[in-house]
Formats: structure tokens, C-alpha cells, sequence
């Protein structure tokens, strides 16, 4: 069957669609199954539309010629992107950690096409139905493969490694995140480790933060590595000026570069001197390496700087955790701004550490005297003198009444809360 199924994918010019809405004429429709949909039930709307095939695993669906019936779409979605995985050696980089992993894919991803023609995963399109989708779109054209991993319980790495094959890996780091599916911090080490497992298995290559004790020790000695950090790395780097954009100074061997570019956040340094890392890696030109990130711009409200009509604004909010959102103030902390505003939204999934990792910050924000507003039901239950709000929305009344003029406003929350809608109807 998946001979067939393999063909068929072939047929349709590699092009697949798992939502009936956003049907392109010959594709090859994956009919997934979520919480409150089914799939199967839009199979026949889908070839209406234009697919040219549509795999099904309820059999009242069939339809003889333009379906394949199997045990599961979705399982069945994953073998395939294996199989077509296994017929490239594609070099693929494998990406995962806590925090940065999407904005250090797309450092890595604007270092390496500079001299590469490079698929990358889109977004961050990182989970068990997102990465199968990035590696059916492998063409012999590729030179190397860009696969963000992203998880959420106990062995969801492994899973996505045994999908993409990556030869090189990346964990950026490992913080508390989505601890309401791991349960604790040792968990989330385990499965991003997952990561370096099948590296190390397959004889590929590490490349590391050599401040990060934990990860650096994770790594067997006789696995080829390259490491970046603050010192006594392949590549050494430190910021010299944030105001706010970072300006940086990356020394390695016995010469020294400094690079202006449009990043923001002093976390950012790492992600940088990772992608740095991985130019080396595939022998791209350092000077091509150091102006692809200096041009490199941030979207989709990751650590992106915005001046607006009144205020300028650190547009955070697309992901927060705990590691992520200390991270966040503490770079904001060192910013030489006279005015500052916070504006922090709940962090979730957390599970049972949802209301410890709130009360954290509330201290943290009122041991660094912030000026801050909460938003969010985990805010709102924690011990706080701060202005909270259950709800983005009834902040916009506040934030329209109250005229903030000439600050720096920092945005950090999870993207259930939307804080971003704060930047889309220009209130600050």
C-alpha cells in the first residue's frame, strides 16, 4: 500500500493538503482526525474541490479510484514522509530546545541559503503532523534540510528524529515549558536529549552551547562537535551595545567581527553564534555567514522592536514559559530606557506548577521595582499589587484611557492571551 500511496504523492507533484478550505488542483489530501473534527467526513468535499486523491481510514468514505483506505491517516502520513526521507541523503539539521529554537532556524536558515538551496520547516510547523509535511516537500534540488522539533510529553523528539533523520543537531537549551505534558523538568531533558540520541546513533555531528554544562556533558567525547558560548569556544561572542537592537562582537580563531543586527534581547547571542556555527559547519564564507545575519529581521511578534505613534514596543508575546519570560525581563532590565512599561500575559500549560511559576515572576517583577501589567486568570490568582486583567480585551479600555506616551513597552505572554492585538488596533 504505501508503494501506492507513495506513487500517487508522486502524481500530485508532491503537493499535500490536510484542510479541505485550502485545496490546490492534484493534491493528495490527508484526511486527520482532531478533537473536534473528522477529516474522513471531508474527503469527498476535498476531491470536488480538486484533490487528486485522498487518504481515508473509515471505510463509508471509500471511493474507488480516488481514495486509499488504511488503518490510520495520520500514522500513515508520518510513514510516508519516512519513506520519502529514506530516498535523499539530504544533509538535515535537526533543531529543538525550550526557547529560541524557531528564531535560531531561521538565523541558521538565512546563513546557509546564502550559498545553499535549502528546505526549512515554515513557522513553527514542528509537531508529529508539521514535520512530516516539511520533509514531503524534499526535492533533489535541496542541498540541506532545516527541521525544527518541537515537543510537548515524553518522546515526541525521539518520534520526529525516527521522521527526519537529521545527521546534525541543535538543542538551544532545556527550560521549564509545557509542564503540564512532562510533568517536570527532568522529562523535558529526557525527550529533548532524544534529539542528541539519534545523532550520536548514526555518527552525525553535535553542535552545542559549551556554557550549557548540562547538554555539554550529555555528549560522549568521541562525537565530532563544534561549540559556541562566552569563552573557550569554537566561537566566542558577547554583546557590545543594546540600544535596543543587539551589536555584537564573535571572535573565533584569532580574529574578531563585530556585527550590528535587528535583533533584540540579549538571549538572542546565543542563537546567533549557533548560526554562525552551522555556516562554518557547511564552509560558507564568514563574511556572507556575518551579513546574512545582520540583514536577518524578526516577524510574527518574536522579539521584534516596533515604534508606533507614541510608544516603542518589544513584541514578545507569540510563546512564554518561565525560562523564556525571565529571560525576557532580564534583557529588558538592561535596556537604557528613562520610561518602561511591562505587559506580561499568562504563561500555559504548566499543569500543577501553573500557580508556583506565576507567583515567581509577580517577585521577580516586583524585586526589580517593574512597572508592570498582568493579564491573564493565573495572574489574576496570584499574590500581586500589580493592574491585572482577566483578559486582553478589557486591557485595551485601560490602555486607550490611559495614554502611554514615550515608553518601552515590553509584550511577553502565550499567544492564547493575544497580546498582540494590542500592536494590531495601534493602542500603545
Amino acid at each position: 500500500m504505501m508503494v501506492e500511496i507513495y506513487d500517487a504523492f508522486i502524481s500530485c507533484n508532491q503537493q499535500v493538503a490536510t484542510d479541505s478550505r485550502n485545496i490546490i488542483k492534484n493534491d493528495i489530501f490527508f484526511a486527520l482526525k482532531g478533537p473536534n473534527f473528522n477529516g474522513n467526513s471531508y474527503a469527498k468535499k476535498a476531491l470536488d474541490l480538486g484533490a487528486k486523491f485522498a487518504v481515508i481510514d473509515e471505510k463509508k468514505y471509500y471511493i474507488e479510484g480516488k481514495t486509499f483506505l488504511v488503518k490510520d491517516v495520520l500514522s500513515t502520513l508520518q510513514d510516508l514522509a519516512l519513506f520519502h526521507k529514506k530516498k535523499f541523503n539530504t544533509p538535515t539539521i535537526g533543531i529543538t530546545g525550550t526557547n529560541g529554537k524557531t528564531t535560531t532556524k531561521e538565523l541558521i536558515g538565512s546563513v546557509l541559503k546564502s550559498k545553499y538551496n535549502i528546505l526549512i520547516t515554515k513557522g513553527n510547523l514542528n509537531n508529529h503532523i508539521g514535520v512530516p509535511l516539511t520533509i514531503l516537500k524534499l526535492k533533489k534540488e535541496h542541498d540541506i534540510a532545516i527541521i525544527e522539533m518541537g515537543a510537548s510529553k515524553i518522546g515526541d523528539i525521539k518520534e520526529l528524529s525516527e521522521i527526519a533523520l537529521p545527521n546534525y543537531a541543535l538543542i538551544t537549551n532545556i527550560g521549564k515549558a509545557h509542564l503540564e505534558g512532562f510533568g517536570n523538568i527532568k522529562n523535558i531533558q529526557k525527550t529533548k536529549l532524544e534529539l542528541y540520541k539519534y545523532v550520536i546513533k548514526n555518527k552525525g555531528q553535535i553542535i552545542v552551547n559549551s556554557d550549557d554544562d548540562f547538554l555539554l556533558k550529555s555528549i560522549p567525547n568521541h562525537i565530532k562537535t563544534i561549540t559556541y558560548g562566552h569563552s573557550n569556544s569554537d566561537f566566542n561572542g558577547k554583546i557590545t551595545k543594546e540600544n535596543p537592537y543587539l551589536e555584537l562582537s564573535i571572535q573565533y580563531l584569532k580574529s574578531e567581527k563585530i556585527i550590528t543586527t535587528n535583533l533584540i534581547g540579549s538571549y538572542n547571542l546565543n542563537n546567533i553564534l549557533a548560526a554562525v556555527c552551522f555556516g562554518k559547519v557547511f564552509n560558507v564564507e564568514l563574511e556572507k555567514i556575518f551579513q546574512s545575519i545582520s540583514k536577518y529581521e524578526p516577524s510574527n511578534n518574536r522579539s521584534q522592536f516596533i515604534k508606533s505613534k507614541y510608544n516603542q514596543i518589544i513584541a514578545d508575546c507569540y510563546n512564554a514559559n518561565p525560562t523564556s519570560t525571565l529571560a525576557a525581563l532580564k534583557s529588558f532590565i538592561n535596556t537604557n530606557f528613562e520610561k518602561k512599561l511591562v505587559i506580561l500575559g499568562d504563561m500555559l500549560e504548566l499543569g500543577k506548577q501553573e500557580e508556583k511559576e506565576h507567583q515567581q515572576i509577580v517577585h521577580y517583577l516586583k524585586k526589580n521595582n517593574l512597572n508592570a501589567i498582568l493579564v491573564g486568570k493565573c495572574y489574576q490568582k496570584s499574590k500581586n499589587d500589580f493592574i491585572c486583567f482577566e483578559k486582553t480585551e478589557f486591557l485595551l479600555d485601560y490602555l486607550q484611557n490611559k495614554n502611554f506616551r514615550n515608553h518601552l513597552v515590553l509584550l511577553k505572554g502565550s499567544r492564547g492571551i493575544k497580546l498582540e492585538s494590542i500592536i494590531n488596533q495601534n493602542i500603545l
